[in-house]
């Protein structure tokens, strides 16, 4: 059987979780190395499970030769420029969201991958997911008619430590948790956002507006064909992680979410129900899976891969101007640049 050398570059909660699955659930995967900025961290990664070989920086883990593709899981600041230096590599990359926090940074990385002909999956996983996908193809039947309404709610459990500010290596709200439902919502309607208007508070954590973040957001959204939507993310519900998504068209509505059916429900850290998930890795195990086990089936297939370049790309212009209207305190266009459709899909016979 045929195996892909991977490395994955990052290996927090994130990245070990892709660890644990290349390692564990992907037979077709050859983990070949981690590589972390703390050192120590990924010798004692790679040591619990059996990976021979670990780096301090994800240069040296691209010299290899037996690395065929790299996964790239650090903290969101550093994600475009770990696209260009494995684009730099030769190595097909998966990279976690976002695939930058602006628009110089995606377009550079992206012109890296386009010059080195490699190609780059973004990690959505939530298109991975059976509920999401179940409800993509019903909307794709016609079972709700036009859609017209779309409103999706993304709660944490529990705010990130201050550290996680302090760092100054992750993206604001809309990158780092938003970004996940600007996605959804243009994959679920195959149609663009063209403006949003974001409201923003800091109310019960103010210290982290210090670090140009927010507590919870508000975005409306505007789509190219008429469609209206809505977008709430929440660092600190208490209760569990809460994902939901309903979508309203001309002749009925999908509801994609977890919470049980009641008249009146009181959700809180102390209650015995347990609606939703307790975090990220629970809620969406199956999916982390399944985008892993794609990405790898994908590179050895010589295909493009589902979730493209211009997913993350799309993504990221929604985020960039929600963080615009939430410092103007305007609705603001989404600024769409040249859509180009073949960059991360690979060699040009491909496209």
């Amino acid at each position: 059987m045929a195996t892909l050398g991977v490395g994955v570059a990052g290996v927090g909660e994130m990245g070990r979780r892709h660890v644990e699955n290349l390692r564990r659930s992907v037979p077709n995967a050859r983990l070949v190395a981690v590589a972390d900025v703390n050192s120590a961290h990924a010798a004692r990664v790679a040591g619990e499970l059996g990976i021979e070989h670990s780096f301090a920086g994800l240069e040296a883990m691209t010299e290899r030769s037996d690395v065929d593709a790299v996964v790239i899981a650090t903290p969101d600041k550093l994600h475009a420029e770990g696209i260009r230096i494995a684009a730099a590599a030769g190595k097909d990359i998966f990279c976690e969201k976002p695939l930058a926090t602006n628009l110089e940074d995606a377009h550079a990385a992206l012109a890296a991958v386009q010059r080195a002909g490699v190609r780059l999956q973004i990690g959505f996983m939530r298109r991975y997911d059976p509920a999401y996908l179940a409800a993509k193809k019903q909307i794709e039947d016609g079972d709700v008619g036009e859609p017209v309404l779309i409103k999706s709610i993304g709660r944490d459990k529990d705010p990130p430590p201050m550290a996680f500010y302090e760092a100054g290596l992750n993206g604001m709200l809309f990158y780092n948790n938003t970004i996940h439902d600007f996605d959804l919502v243009r994959w679920l309607l195959r149609d663009e956002v063209v403006e949003v208007h974001a409201y923003t508070t800091v109310a019960i954590h103010p210290r982290i507006a210090h670090y140009g973040d927010v507590v919870a957001a508000l975005v409306n959204l505007k789509f190219a064909r008429g469609a209206i939507g809505n977008i709430e993310s929440y660092i600190q519900a208490t209760y569990g992680y809460d994902v939901r998504t309903e979508i309203v068209g001309s002749r009925g509505s999908i509801f994609v979410g977890s919470l049980q059916q009641r008249p009146v429900t009181l959700f809180d850290a102390r209650g015995s129900l347990r609606p939703v998930a307790d975090q990220f890795l629970t809620r969406f195990a199956d999916a982390y899976l399944a985008e892993m086990q794609d990405f790898v089936e994908t590179m050895l297939g010589d295909r493009p891969p589902q979730v493209t370049a211009e997913d993350g790309l799309r993504a990221l212009e929604i985020a960039v101007a929600a963080e615009e209207s939430h410092r103007s305190s305007k609705p603001c266009a989404v600024e769409a640049g040249a859509r180009p459709e073949a960059i991360g899909t690979g060699p040009a016979h491909l496209r």
